[in-house]
C-alpha cells in the first residue's frame, strides 16, 4: 500500500509501506493492505510504519488518518 506523512512543514514519507500503526483516539490501532475505508484523529503518540528499509518510527503529537484503496495519508504535527 501507498503511505503520505505529511506535517505542515514538509513531507516525511512518501512510498511504499506493508503496515502502519497509529495512535487512535480510541487507541492504538493497525493498517494493513487491503484493509477497509477509514477516516480517525489521531492523539499524541508514536506512528509506526514498515518499509523495505525497516520498521520506522515518528513521534506525534496529533493529526488524522484517512485510508481508501490502500492509500493511506496521514496529516500530523510532528511532537
Amino acid at each position: 500500500m501507498n503511505l503520505k506523512i505529511i506535517s505542515p512543514e514538509n513531507t516525511l514519507y512518501d512510498g511504499e509501506a506493508t503496515m502502519v500503526r497509529v495512535p487512535g483516539v480510541m487507541g492504538d490501532f493497525e493498517i494493513l493492505n487491503n484493509h477497509a475505508p477509514i477516516i480517525s484523529a489521531l492523539q499524541k503518540g508514536v506512528v509506526e510504519y514498515n518499509t523495505a528499509d525497516g520498521t520506522q518510527r515518528l513521534d506525534i503529537s496529533g493529526g488524522f488518518v484517512e485510508l481508501h484503496k490502500n492509500i493511506v495519508s496521514l496529516c500530523v504535527e510532528k511532537g
